[in-house]
């Protein structure tokens, strides 16, 4: 029993220090991309010509263009792996309580380290969700106005062709009653 825990907190350590590496690589690319920014003068590595064409996309401004930052880092570095060991060593234990009688013997021990890691990963799930709710309201508040815009776009559309028309017609009767 105790050499399974070890085994998958060993292989938690070793997965969670590959994610941390990959965090500190892409935030140091992050980083470099800026310094090229402020320094175009600096070298670099010529790109190969590619055979196809290129898409023209539209690119948003650097004003626009949001940046890492800390509360980006401390999600990726402890909020995620705290989540991840809370549902791995949960899972973990339901798994060998239902294999292993010695696993219920001891389940208070377990509930406690469950709940201790639990109160911080609700309270992280809880944000996240908040979040999650904030974005999906601005979008729909943005798709509103933006709806709107259409809508008044074209009534002012409509109203201005019916005035070029209804103007088209008054300078036809002056012209023909002139005759």
């Amino acid at each position: 029993m105790i050499d399974w825990l070890i085994t998958f907190l060993e292989w938690f350590g070793v997965v969670t220090a590959f994610l941390a590496l990959t965090t500190i690589l892409m935030m140091m690319t992050v980083v470099v991309s800026r310094i090229r920014r402020k320094f175009p003068t600096l070298p670099t590595i010529p790109k190969k010509k590619q055979a196809k064409e290129e898409r023209r996309t539209e690119y948003m401004s650097k004003e626009a263009r949001e940046g890492v930052t800390f509360n980006d880092i401390f999600m990726f570095m402890i909020a995620v792996p705290l989540v991840l060991l809370w549902v791995g060593f949960a899972g973990f234990v339901i798994h060998t309580g239902l294999n292993n009688s010695q696993v219920l013997e001891n389940i208070e021990a377990y509930t406690t380290l469950i709940a201790i890691l639990g109160g911080p990963a609700l309270l992280i799930i809880k944000d996240a969700l908040d979040v999650w709710k904030q974005e999906q309201a601005e979008k729909t508040a943005f798709y509103k106005v933006k709806a709107q815009a259409v809508i008044d776009y074209n009534d002012t559309e409509l109203k201005q062709a019916q005035q070029i028309e209804s103007k088209q017609q008054d300078q036809e009767h002056k012209m023909e009653s002139k005759k």
